[in-house]
């Protein structure tokens, strides 16, 4: 039961992660700029989920948390840019 609802889960951040990337590009001024917002997305969410795989109790499914650490990166950056489309903001 708890594998299922931590698969679920990782599922929720992952779109999370792909709507934050695919909503960048939209809400990003220039080309260069888009490219560095999604690689720093990028690189801290490697970077703090191979912190939790690393610093995980044993029995913890290491690809599951690193998928939900990665997108747990996101949210923020996902619930800005919804609220930005909401409010029809253009690029900035």
């Amino acid at each position: 039961m708890m594998f299922a609802a931590n698969l679920a889960f990782a599922a929720v951040l992952v779109a999370a992660a792909i709507y934050a990337q695919h909503r960048i590009g939209a809400h990003t001024a220039s080309p260069r700029n888009t490219l560095l917002t999604r690689a720093v997305l990028a690189v801290v969410g490697v970077a703090l989920a191979c912190v939790a795989v690393l610093s995980a109790p044993p029995g913890v499914s290491a690809p599951i948390l690193f998928v939900q650490t990665f997108g747990l990166v996101h949210v923020p950056a996902a619930i800005i840019l919804f609220f930005k489309r909401a409010r029809g903001e253009g690029r900035s």
